[in-house]
This record gives C-alpha cells, sequence and structure tokens, in this order.
C-alpha cells in the first residue's frame, strides 16, 4: 500500500478508536485518502460520515454535532483556499469551547511557497484561535512510522478535547501528503507492522487520562445583607449540574444560559432587561445592585454591559472549571477592569443576600412582564415568543445570533423541556443553517432554528445536502423582514440616518425563499404566528423544511420604543 493511503486509514482508525463518532469532509483531490478511508469506516459503520460541498457550512456543521455530543468532530478538507474558508468556524469552536479537528490536506513541504498550484503556508494559519496547530509527519514506507501516526493522531484529539489540560477547541491537524495518493488495491492496511492494524484489543495507541481541575476556587467573597444581583449568560460549564442559589435570589439570566429556564433556587427575572435600565438611570434606587454576581459571558444586552461596568457596583465572577495548566479567568474581557474579585458559588446558605431588594426586582419583573403581555404585537419579539410557545418537549432550538436570540431574551417565556442553543461564541451569522443541521444529527430529535432572512441567506448552502447523507428532522423559521431588522433598533436606525438607512444597514433583497427552497427541494411553507403550533409539528422524517414568517422591521424601533416607555410608567417608583 502507498504510504500516503496507508497513513490515511491509519488516521481514520485511531480516530475511532479515541472514540469519534462523527466526521465532517468536503471534496477535494490533495485529501482523496482521507475522503476513501472515511468512506469505508462509515460502510463498515465504524462513524458516520456527512460530505458538504461547501467548507464554511462543513465546519458549521462540526460546531453543531460537537455542541450536542460533546465529541471531538473532524473536518476534513484540500489544500489552499478550502482550509481559508473553515476560519469563521473555527473561532466560533474556539470562543464557544467546542472540540473540533481541522484536518488540512496539504502539499509536502518541497511544493510550499514554490508556486504550486493550490498551495499555501496553511500550518498555523488559525492563529491563536486554535489550541494547537500540529503538522502530521509526511507519509513513507519505513517501518514503524505507523506508531509516530498514531500518536500524533491522539495528540491531537487530546488538545482538542481539552482532556489532559486546557479549554476544549479546535485544533488544526495538518496533513501533508505527498503523490501518488492513492493505491491502486484500495484496501485496509495489511503490512507486518503491528502499528498500521493498531492495538489489538481496539484501544486508542494513546490512552489520555482526564485531568483534574489543576485548583480548588475560593467561595466568592459575597458581602452579607448587601442588594445581590446574578447575571447569567452564554457558557452552560459555568452553572454545574446541581448549582443552588438561595432561594428569592434576582437571576437575570440570558436564553443560552440553562439558569434562563431553571434558576436554581433564585428568583427568575423573565423581563428584568427591560427592567435593568431603571436601576442605572435612577428611576429606581431600590433596585440598583450593590454586587454582582457573573456566571458564563453576558453577550446580548447593552444595558448589561453597562451594570457590569458601573465602577459603583462590584463584580464578582464565576468563570468555567479551570483544567491542568488554565488560569481561572471569567468569560468575558470587555468589562474585566470591573470584576473585583473571581472564585467559586457559595454555598446558598451563606448569600445572606437583602431580601428587601429581592422581592422589589421580583415585583418590578412581574410588573414588566404584564406589559409585555398584553400587546405582543407581530413583529420579532411575538414571533419569536410564539416559536418558542409553539414547539414539542424535548425538542432543540437553534436561534440566530442577530435579532432572533435578542427576541427570545425580551419575550419568549422559558421552557426547561426545551434545549436552546446559538452561536455566541462570536455572535456571527455565519453557518446559521449548517450549525442547526449539525445540531439535529447530534440531536436525533425535533430540532428547529429561528433566523432572520439574512442569516438564512447568508448560508443557503447549508440546504444543499447530497440524497445519501444522514440527516435529522430539522424545521427552520425564517423570520422574513426583508432586511436587517436589528439595525432599526441601534443608533443608525434613528430617523437622522434615514437617507442612508435602507442602501447600508437594511439591505432589502426581495428573495422569493419559496423559489429559494424549490430549487434545493426542501419543503416551505408560509405561516403566521398564530400558525405556528400547526406549522411546527413534528413530522418523524428526516429532512430539512421551511417555515417563513413574514414580519414588518420598519415599525420595530417604534415598538420597542413604546415598550420602554410603558414599562418605566408600570414601574413608577418603589411602593
Amino acid at each position: 500500500m502507498f504510504p500516503s493511503t496507508a497513513q490515511a486509514h491509519v488516521v481514520v482508525d485511531e480516530w475511532v478508536r479515541a472514540g469519534v463518532t462523527d466526521a465532517v469532509a468536503c471534496p477535494g483531490s490533495r485529501n482523496a485518502p482521507l475522503l476513501v478511508a472515511l468512506d469505508a469506516a462509515d460502510r463498515d459503520g465504524r462513524l458516520r460520515l456527512h460530505v458538504r460541498v461547501d467548507e464554511r457550512g462543513a465546519g458549521f456543521l462540526a460546531v453543531g454535532l460537537g455542541t450536542v455530543t460533546g465529541r471531538v468532530v473532524p473536518v476534513v478538507v484540500t489544500s489552499g483556499t478550502a482550509v481559508a474558508n473553515l476560519h469563521p468556524a473555527v473561532l466560533e469552536a474556539s470562543r464557544a469551547g467546542v472540540g473540533m479537528l481541522v484536518v488540512s490536506a496539504d502539499r509536502p513541504v518541497e511544493l510550499v511557497d514554490s508556486g504550486a498550484n493550490q498551495t499555501i503556508d496553511q500550518a498555523g494559519l488559525f492563529g491563536e484561535a486554535a489550541r494547537a496547530s500540529i503538522v502530521m509527519p509526511l507519509a513513507e514506507d519505513r517501518h514503524g512510522a505507523a506508531r509516530t501516526w498514531r500518536a500524533v493522531v491522539a495528540r491531537a484529539l487530546d488538545r482538542a478535547a481539552g482532556t489532559s489540560g486546557g479549554d476544549p477547541g479546535p485544533v488544526q491537524l495538518n496533513v501533508p501528503l505527498r503523490e501518488p495518493l492513492l493505491d491502486p488495491a484500495d484496501d485496509a492496511p495489511g503490512e507486518p507492522d503491528p502499528a498500521l492494524a493498531g492495538r489489538a484489543d481496539a484501544a486508542p495507541w494513546t490512552r489520555t487520562i482526564a485531568a483534574p481541575p489543576s485548583s480548588v476556587l475560593a467561595p466568592l467573597p459575597l458581602r452579607a445583607g448587601a442588594r445581590t444581583l446574578v447575571v447569567a449568560g452564554f457558557g452552560g460549564d459555568t452553572v454545574p449540574a446541581g448549582t443552588r442559589l438561595p432561594d428569592g435570589v434576582p437571576v437575570l439570566a440570558e436564553p443560552t444560559s440553562p439558569l434562563w429556564s431553571d434558576p436554581a433556587g433564585g428568583r427568575a427575572l423573565h423581563a428584568g432587561t427591560w427592567v435593568l435600565p431603571a436601576a442605572l438611570d435612577g428611576l429606581r434606587d431600590d433596585l440598583r445592585p450593590e454586587q454582582v454576581v457573573v456566571l458564563g459571558r453576558p453577550t446580548l444586552h447593552r444595558s448589561v454591559s453597562r451594570l457590569l461596568a458601573d465602577p459603583g457596583i462590584e463584580v464578582l465572577a464565576v468563570p468555567a472549571v479551570a483544567p491542568t495548566g488554565r488560569r481561572p479567568r471569567p468569560g468575558w474581557t470587555d468589562v474585566a477592569g470591573a470584576v473585583s474579585a473571581v472564585g467559586a458559588l457559595p454555598d446558598p446558605d451563606d448569600w445572606k443576600p437583602d431580601l428587601t431588594f429581592a422581592r422589589a426586582w421580583g415585583e418590578a419583573s412581574d410588573r414588566a412582564a404584564a406589559v409585555i403581555g398584553e400587546d405582543p404585537g407581530a413583529g420579532g419579539p411575538a414571533l419569536a415568543a410564539a416559536t418558542v410557545a409553539a414547539l414539542p418537549s424535548g425538542a432543540h432550538l437553534v436561534v440566530g445570533s442577530s435579532a432572533p436570540i435578542r427576541d427570545v431574551a425580551l419575550a419568549a417565556t422559558p421552557r426547561a423541556d426545551v434545549t436552546l442553543h446559538s452561536a455566541r461564541g462570536v455572535s456571527g451569522i455565519d453557518g446559521g443553517v449548517s450549525l442547526a443541521v449539525g445540531v439535529a444529527l447530534g440531536h436525533r430529535g425535533p430540532t428547529y432554528a429561528l433566523l432572520g432572512d439574512l442569516t438564512f441567506l447568508h448560508d443557503t448552502n447549508g440546504l444543499l445536502v447530497g440524497p445519501d447523507e444522514p440527516q435529522g428532522e430539522l424545521t427552520v423559521v425564517v423570520a422574513n423582514d426583508d432586511g436587517g431588522g436589528i439595525f432599526t433598533t441601534l443608533e443608525q436606525g434613528a430617523p437622522r440616518y434615514a437617507a442612508a438607512f435602507e442602501r447600508v444597514f437594511g439591505t432589502p433583497h426581495g428573495t422569493d425563499l419559496a423559489s429559494l427552497c424549490a430549487a434545493h427541494h426542501v419543503p416551505h411553507r408560509r405561516a403566521t404566528p398564530d400558525e405556528l403550533s400547526d406549522a411546527l409539528a413534528p413530522t418523524g422524517r428526516p429532512g430539512t423544511r421551511v417555515v417563513e414568517v413574514e414580519i414588518d422591521r420598519t415599525t420595530r424601533r417604534a415598538a420597542g420604543e413604546q415598550t420602554a416607555a410603558a414599562v418605566r410608567e408600570a414601574l413608577g417608583t418603589a411602593e
């Protein structure tokens, strides 16, 4: 067997032995040995292969799979710009802490920087976004070489999973392959070198033992009797299973936090983001906290950023569990200067918070929720609320990173029986459809996505799935406001910028989504928010379908301002 072919079979075999269950691959020439080896493993039932023609979508498919399964997912691409197209997904996986192995086929070293076709200096291409950049030794017909190949694969998987130390995340495994790439006799390795066949007991070549936390964090130094507010953002690893908070302590949680649907004994502030400006602007001084406990990385609301940057409020952060070799740190950096302490959550009996403050926040949140419930309107927030309410129990929901995730936070009623995902690592709209497809494949149950129209159009290649590819049951709800609705709520949406707004921010597209779906043989229907219960009923069949809901973005800014004014009036002053 030619060396490149043999090495490819060894690499894939070691993945399976290490517990890899899914791999994503894109067609190419230089990665041909790896593709053939993956196809053989798939046909033998050793792993599940997902083939995509768009590398960017393939990367986000892997992020979605890794998010749900908790396993490292290899993404195999050819050389050149194919590798660069994975960069957005690598950035998201890095910030979200999702294990991913970027397997980039490459020319051998003698062709790099020589003007050879489809050749770039791609080792280390992802910079600090990758946990490591590892170069596979060039395949050679040498007895014992396979031992090195297997050891390198094991090291790459260990770094991606963070098993022996470090955060899980993306790792690049650059694989230079010299021609001939494929052996005419395309069989599994049968040479006498025992390392080619791997360990007889089917175990991985290198057994990696999970590292314990490097240190036990001291409890946060909470001040007894202080007005204490909990803010929970993106990152479930800062809220370990079994976490308990004192009864009644107010919890302002984003939808990507486990505390959004289960406040762990605290008092959930479902309308808290509407109330917070009143506490910061002096309308309700009784709602102003003295100390804030932060879990995860808040990413959604400017009022929360103001809160955490306020020099008059003490900020105490609970970091993710720190494996060996990593320094505990808060989950965000833009307001890190306001953090006065980093530590573990104290025992609920040790908090001793101001219960009068807690009751005031609960009462204010209830008042705001009543205002919001009186007139949900027909825009994005109303659609988000209707979508979450219509989902079947046990569903997974992927929410787009632009307006939809904020609409869910502002208007939806949390549900503990629905698992919510969103690309809040770097909060991009790249690969939204592909990410949802990956979640559906990992969940293997009814999965839904709520995406804006621009996010949907940004990844229409996510609909491009070959007839032989595995598919999950995915329903994509597209909030179609013919452009960028979120910008109407920001500074550029003010009337003074009206002349420039529509072209450079609103970006209307006029795309016929039904025709686009038809071109991909994807079922499509239009619906109103009131029809979602029927439109989102599980089908029990694999495949993707699209439900388009038209909304009006021209009224979004005024509606938001009216709601905020109504909340301020309802809050009034402390009773």
